[in-house]
């Protein structure tokens, strides 16, 4: 476990779950397709006013990106087009991105950095760095590193009323066991949850 002296930003996870704890390709159906998963896009009915809260509660203040490779390019996709013309899109672009890659030698994205080696280990030193915090968006993969090492910081959690019954959880195997605390909540008129817990040490 690497010890925590000397952190100066945390680290803050955004999800979107389905009741059942699912991860996986919530806004797309060909968003993730990895182990057979067909139902994706599951998202989509709260998608509208999720996001109207996601911008208010967990991108109004100053951010830097954490992404795995396959979120990196999906994002990709979907927001340098935009450029600045949409407001999700201004965010992500003005963010600086940290991707955790092997496999991409050029990042097309303005402000991509890009993380190889001990990822860990790369993290922890980005949290002993000055800046803002580091959020992730997606990452599965990513994320059950971090979880295994204990780098996350904040839980800041969308879940929808909806049940899929498989595909990747939040939560996989190597999840160490955690006490968080509940420091916000609040409830979309179409059923989605937001939940927001940090680590109660």
């Amino acid at each position: 476990m690497l010890q925590k002296e000397n952190i100066v930003r945390n680290l803050a996870v955004l999800i979107f779950q389905t009741l059942d704890g699912v991860m996986q390709s919530p806004s797309d159906p060909s968003e993730d397709l990895s182990g057979e998963f067909e139902l994706g896009g599951w998202a989509r009915k709260c998608w509208e006013d999720v996001m109207e809260q996601v911008m208010r509660e967990a991108m109004a203040k100053p951010y830097d990106l954490l992404l795995g490779r396959t979120t990196y390019e999906l994002f990709t996709a979907n927001f340098v087009s935009l450029g600045n013309k949409n407001p999700v899109a201004t965010k992500l672009n003005n963010a600086t991105k940290y991707v955790v890659t092997s496999n991409l030698s050029t990042l097309e994205w303005e402000n991509s950095k890009c993380i190889t080696g001990d990822i860990a280990e790369e993290v922890f030193k980005l949290k002993k760095q000055d800046g803002p915090l580091l959020q992730v968006h997606g990452s599965w993969k990513l994320i059950q590193t971090l979880l295994a090492h204990e780098l996350v910081d904040e839980f800041r959690l969308w879940t929808f009323p909806v049940i899929v019954g498989e595909g990747k959880r939040l939560f996989g195997q190597g999840t160490l066991p955690t006490n968080l605390k509940l420091v916000k909540t609040d409830t979309c008129a179409t059923g989605a949850i937001m939940s927001i817990y940090k680590r109660a040490d």
